[in-house]
């Protein structure tokens, strides 16, 4: 497993919150990717901006994979059905939800969302419980 560095970690959160923060601050937008994609899907226009900030999203990654990252990132091991699964899921619970991680998470909190509370709480409470009961339960590891 790669060592933990506290600098890009810390210099990652501080590119989200800044891309976060002026997507608000210039264009009246929060910078939830449930909603972003969503939104992006409607060809129109007036949407396009969506497709730059997808694109920034995709091309930050690639970038930081291919120059910048200074060993390996590790792959993942998981069935290519079971993430196809779970990316369902994960679609059909942003919906219900009315918004993803990030979108209550770096958006709802920094704007002091007691909806965006609630949700970020559920969503550390349902991980902590899923972790707990495959790990120590069910005793699968990946």
């Amino acid at each position: 497993m790669a060592d933990f560095n506290w600098l890009t970690a810390l210099f990652g959160g501080v590119l989200i919150g800044s891309s976060a923060t002026l997507l608000l601050a210039f264009n009246g937008r929060i910078a939830g990717i449930s909603g972003m994609i969503n939104g992006a899907i409607t060809f129109s226009k007036q949407e396009n901006w969506r497709w730059i900030f997808i694109l920034g999203m995709l091309l930050g990654g690639i970038f930081y994979e291919y120059v910048l990252a200074p060993q390996p990132t590790p792959k993942s091991t998981f069935a290519p059905l079971a993430m196809i699964i779970g990316g369902l899921l994960v679609g059909f619970g942003t919906r219900m939800g009315s918004g993803c991680t990030s979108g209550h998470g770096v958006c709802g909190l920094g704007r002091l969302s007691i909806r965006s509370l609630v949700a970020v709480l559920t969503f550390l409470t349902t991980a902590i419980v899923t972790v707990f009961i495959v790990r120590h339960v069910l005793r699968l590891s990946f």
